[in-house]
Parts: structure tokens; C-alpha cells; sequence
């Protein structure tokens, strides 16, 4: 049984998917790829203002730098750390 958190969605688009397929994200949102699955999750732009996620932010312009190979933001965590980051910013 899965839990829904209400301030991030994650996206029917998978990896393996075309590039050149249009999904769209919902206003007030921005997509991000997460795990080595690279899950595509919705998470509220709001967040960017947020010290805890601009710390996966930091990580990922380490390891990436400003190329990302998935052509949208690569957080570089596992999936469930980034469930619970998102956990708690929904808290805030």
C-alpha cells in the first residue's frame, strides 16, 4: 500500500519513454528525476526556496554541473531519501 504526499506528484513518464513525447507539468510546478530508475516527480516550485532542497540542488550541480542527461533537473539521491525530503517540505 502506497502513500500519497500532497505537494508532489510523480509523473506517468518514465525514462525509457521518448524524449520528443509531450507530458506536461501542472503550473506552479517543476519536473525532476530522482533514483537510478530516474522516477520523473512534479514537485512544487516552492520548494526551490527551501534550504533542505536546495541541498539536493547543491549535490546535483556536483555531480552533474549544469548538464543533465535526462534534459531536465537530475537529483542525484534514492528514491525513498527524496520521498522523505519532500515529506518534510510539505510539512513547512
Amino acid at each position: 500500500m502506497g502513500f500519497r504526499l500532497p505537494g508532489i506528484r510523480r509523473s506517468s513518464f518514465s525514462a525509457s519513454q521518448s524524449s520528443s513525447k509531450q507530458v506536461e507539468v501542472p503550473k506552479g510546478h517543476l519536473a525532476v528525476y530522482v533514483g537510478e530508475k530516474m522516477r520523473r516527480f512534479m514537485i512544487p516550485i516552492s520548494f526551490l526556496n527551501e534550504p533542505l532542497f536546495q541541498e539536493l540542488l547543491s549535490q546535483a550541480e556536483e555531480e552533474f554541473g549544469y548538464c543533465h542527461p535526462m534534459g531536465g533537473l537530475t537529483i542525484p539521491c534514492k528514491e525513498d531519501m527524496f520521498l522523505h525530503t519532500a515529506s518534510v517540505l510539505n510539512r513547512i
